[in-house]
């Protein structure tokens, strides 16, 4: 693809996208060295669409969600890139002006809903508080839609669970209500981090299918399971080591992965046809993000790794659309791909 092209698609995609993510960069400047959490990341999420970020922990995806609320606390911070909502630049913008999109345009539902949650307030004081804090709403009128977005996210009774404390509450229910209160407004992008890591298997299923009920809404799902995008998800973007391995739609991920990480993600789903035989797992560990490897950062793990790995590879586009950051994608100086190669 020509650079006028890909200017010319990226002047389009910015145009459509409620979120247009290019290169950023947010690194915590530590006395131990500097930690480049994200490095170089780009994605966009147009109207409707549900984005799955995945990796394992340590790959970068929560950083890149709080980067895009403008929630990095020092000793981070946003170092190079641009993050533009609905075509206004977040990258720098006065944090004022984040505040008044925060909750209103752009919600973030935590992984933790207890932590999320004030333990000293009724659970009506805080749903309304989320409805006032964006509006000119009376007490009387908040009160009532409060009652309205429990009831809409599955709560029963919840004329009685707005009386109620976070401790008196399971889970789930916690979990709701944090859903509950991000969509008071009506936001425009709704972040989920890890929105079911914390609960069993049958109350993830519901706050999945919950979630997944949530029309209109453009939605990014933050998650380590591979499976729960398969399921959730429009396109996906693969991390690691704080880069985009793969991006593509969830059935290219997912039916023909390209990236060696992301194969290795999908065979570790445990399937009913493995019965009795051990899980497959990827090798090795994450490394240090103190100490990350030159090149490639899964190169220590790949068993397709090469002496050409020890080099970045770039992020290029596949004929498919896709975009994948490896080696193998990407022909030598004879003009074919290593991957052919290798698999002669």
């Amino acid at each position: 693809m020509s650079s006028a092209q890909t200017t010319a698609r990226t002047e389009a995609s910015d145009a459509e996208s409620v979120l247009s993510v290019r290169d950023l960069q947010t690194s915590y400047f530590t006395p131990a060295g500097i930690v480049r959490a994200v490095d170089g990341v780009s994605f966009d999420l147009t109207q409707g669409q549900t984005l799955g970020i995945v990796g394992e922990s340590g790959s970068g995806k929560s950083v890149t969600s709080l980067s895009v609320m403008g929630l990095i606390d020092p000793p981070g911070r946003v170092t190079a890139g641009s993050i533009k909502f609905r075509g206004r630049e977040l990258v720098g913008m006065k944090e004022a002006e984040r505040r008044q999109l925060r909750g209103r345009d752009l919600c973030l539902v935590f992984q933790d809903p207890m932590s999320a949650l004030n333990p000293v307030y009724r659970i009506g004081t805080q749903v309304v508080e989320a409805i006032q804090v964006h509006s000119d709403m009376s007490g009387r009128d908040a009160h009532a839609l409060g009652v309205e977005l429990l009831r809409q996210v599955g709560i029963p009774d919840p004329d009685r669970r707005m009386q109620d404390y976070p401790h008196n509450l399971s889970g789930g229910l916690r979990q709701r209500v944090t859903i509950a209160m991000a969509m008071a407004n009506g936001p425009d992008l709704l972040i989920l981090d890890e929105p079911t890591t914390a609960l069993d298997v049958t109350i993830q299923a519901q706050i999945l299918e919950l979630i997944k009920g949530l029309k209109e809404t453009t939605v990014m799902l933050i998650t380590h399971d591979i499976g729960v995008v398969r399921e959730m998800c429009d396109h996906v973007v693969v991390m690691y080591g704080g880069r985009v391995m793969e991006h593509g739609t969830v059935d290219q991920i997912t039916r023909a992965p390209k990236h060696p990480y992301t194969r290795g993600l999908l065979a570790s789903i445990p399937s009913a046809r493995m019965r009795g035989k051990p899980l497959h797992a990827i090798p090795g560990s994450v490394p240090s993000p103190l100490a990350m490897p030159p090149g490639c950062p899964f190169a220590p793990r790949c068993a397709s790794a090469m002496p050409r790995c020890a080099r970045k590879p770039p992020l290029s586009t596949l004929e498919d659309g896709r975009r994948i950051a490896c080696w193998l994608e990407v022909p030598d100086q004879s003009g074919a791909m290593q991957g052919t190669r290798e698999h002669a």
